[in-house]
């Protein structure tokens, strides 16, 4: 029986690595992989998961209204081969999109690997997150570290200068340059 997974965790746990390793072990075992990335991150270039240490390869990217169920039951019957869906920066997923990759486990029984950020950096659930947390068939924290060695859960978004921001718009697609992953602690005394 196939399940949702969703994996999370604060910025620069590595998980966008952990996911393009996960799809190398399918393909490497002879298995194809559907993988999928919001549209907005274009730090990459489109159509492109990419980690920090140099791993990349080709998505499907999502806009909020795309219908991933439909995307992956086309690309089902056109290769039966693919036997894992990926999804990278999942708290971009719209409340239908997690019910989607829902429908994607339990009609098409293909599992689906969703990773993405737990909280934003006001410390606010995002909407992708929040369902997943509640309807994934497996939640799997991936760990990082604050910069005091405690588990980072955290996220601080800071200006070019370095100082930390608490206020603007939940999505400013940004990496190292613009988030620093910090424990509770020191996101509430906002020391990065």
């Amino acid at each position: 029986m196939a399940k949702l997974h969703f994996y999370y965790s604060a910025m620069n746990a590595g998980k966008s690595t952990t996911l393009l390793q996960s799809s190398y072990n399918y393909q490497e075992r002879g298995m194809d992989t559907l993988l999928f990335v919001p549209h907005i991150d274009t730090r990459f270039g489109t159509k492109k998961i990419a980690s920090r240490i140099g791993l990349e390869e080709e998505a499907f990217p999502f806009a909020p209204d795309y219908n991933l169920f439909e995307h992956a039951a086309e690309e089902l019957q056109k290769n039966a081969n693919i036997k894992c869906i990926l999804v990278d920066e999942a708290q971009f997923l719209s409340k239908e999109q997690v019910h989607q990759l829902c429908e994607i486990t339990d009609k098409l029984n293909t599992p689906v690997l969703a990773y993405g950020l737990r909280t934003d950096f006001r410390g606010e659930l995002f909407d992708g997150s929040k369902y997943l947390l509640g309807w994934a068939d497996l939640l799997v924290e991936i760990k990082t570290i604050c910069h005091c060695g405690r588990k980072a859960t955290m996220n601080i978004r800071v200006d070019e200068n370095g100082k930390p921001i608490k206020e603007g718009e939940q999505v400013e697609i940004g990496g190292n340059d613009r988030y620093v992953a910090v424990c509770r602690r020191h996101f509430k005394e906002e020391k990065i």
